[in-house]
């Protein structure tokens, strides 16, 4: 009897623990629901999303590659990643308007469900929207692991954060949002609704090659 009550607690045990991996975790692909926000007509990067993996190269441009959450991921707490720098900018200030290059930014954009735009809004709508909050990741700038910096263009809307500066090289990147987010802003998270992708050389008129591959968005367990 003791040996059956066991076999029974483990099996459930088991099924809860592949639940909440599923229900906790969502592995992103850049090949889904993923699309390019230019800023200027002749400026473009090169984005090749294959599956869970985006190589991205910069020759002098810059935009960005950006994808809606489903709200299932609207309360996400936590993200994890792979990246990569093969060709880099020289280290800039990121403070700088017109001298703000870096090899990757990866944006996580918050938004009260309230004040959430249209569907087929653009990200420039979503980044002009003053209930807006953009949580920057970057590898990029001549500035210190862990800094937190105002961004020259979204002003009280926007917070660099910088996790690796100026370089080439491999990282692997986890993160805490709501940790980040309640430095960067002094209050607490809203709704995370979307996530971008960006390489920026025009201003160096430099070029990058770089990658971003296993991304996960995760909530607390």
């Amino acid at each position: 009897m003791i040996k059956t009550k066991l076999i029974s607690l483990l099996i459930l045990l088991s099924a809860w623990t592949s639940a909440c991996a599923s229900a906790c975790a969502d592995q992103i692909d850049f090949s889904e629901g993923w699309s390019e926000q230019r800023f200027s007509l002749f400026s473009s990067n090169e984005f090749e999303p294959n599956g869970e993996t985006l190589h991205i190269r910069s020759d002098g441009t810059v935009s960005m590659f950006w994808s809606r959450l489903p709200p299932a991921l609207w309360d996400s707490t936590q993200a994890v990643w792979d990246w990569e720098v093969i060709s880099s900018v020289p280290p800039t200030d990121l403070t700088v308007k017109g001298g703000d290059d870096r090899n990757l930014s990866v944006y996580f954009v918050f938004m009260p469900e309230t004040s959430l735009p249209k569907p087929q809004a653009k990200l420039t709508d979503l980044l002009g929207n003053t209930r807006a909050r953009v949580l920057m990741y970057i590898w990029g700038g001549d500035h210190r692991r862990g800094e937190i910096l105002p961004t020259p263009y979204l002003n009280e809307l926007g917070r660099s954060l910088i996790l690796q500066p100026a370089s080439t090289g491999q990282a692997r990147e986890r993160v805490n949002l709501t940790t980040d987010f309640q430095r960067a802003f002094g209050t607490g998270p809203t709704r995370l609704i979307g996530i971008a992708v960006s390489a920026d050389s025009d201003d160096t008129n430099t070029k990058i090659d770089a990658r971003i591959s296993n991304m996960r968005i995760e909530k607390a367990p």
